[in-house]
């Protein structure tokens, strides 16, 4: 993704975006080329604070002797009780197991990413267990930096919506959806400013 014509998009297209882009300069995308790495940190990660999913997820590589990211063959090894054993859920140990016997069956399909949509990549993701469409979207985001996604589901993106347009209520999907409209190429980064918004100590 070209940052920089993305910035001068949403210069044009939106001069609050332009305040933010000046408060918070310009955001930092790196892709991740190990997808199934990826895929199972964003399942350790649901619902837990960034440490204590650091945490568990350190322990979890600990359990393999390798420097690399174990394989999802030598994931399906480990017995689910070890698996709980470094602080995964019972869910989220399942979760993975499912990630891991899928990938290794080629049931989920990324071999061809570049021809695919994001909905066709969404498509092949949810099919594992765990993962929603708000996992397909952070995957998208930050590890394809695909350019135009817009997570509409994610609570911080409300609020950061929320605060962007004063309002005094969460937006609903389709307000979100009208105005997100002009930002269409590049509402990945129109996101990633919502979220600093919500993060950040800069008063809109």
């Amino acid at each position: 993704m070209e940052i920089q014509k993305a910035l001068n998009y949403l210069r044009k297209s939106d001069s609050r975006m332009g305040r933010l882009i000046d408060e918070y300069g310009p955001p930092e995308f790196n892709p991740i080329n190990n997808y199934y790495e990826s895929l199972v940190r964003s399942i350790v990660y649901q619902q837990l604070s960034g440490k204590a999913a650091a945490t568990i997820f350190g322990r979890f590589k600990n359990l393999f002797n390798s420097k690399s990211f174990p394989k999802s063959k030598d994931v399906l090894t480990i017995p689910h009780k070890t698996l709980r054993s470094v602080g995964l859920s019972h869910q989220k140990a399942n979760y993975i197991r499912d990630l891991s016997d899928k990938w290794e069956k080629g049931e989920v399909d990324l071999s061809n990413l570049d021809q695919l949509s994001d909905e066709e990549i969404s498509t092949e993701l949810i099919k594992v267990k765990g993962i929603g469409q708000w996992t397909a979207d952070m995957f998208l985001m930050f590890t394809l930096v695909r350019p135009d996604v817009f997570p509409f589901g994610d609570l911080g993106i409300q609020k950061g919506f929320m605060g962007l347009n004063k309002m005094d209520r969460l937006p609903t999907p389709k307000e979100m959806e009208m105005e997100a409209d002009m930002w269409r190429p590049y509402r990945t980064v129109a996101a990633w400013y919502l979220w600093k918004l919500v993060d950040g100590p800069f008063k809109w």
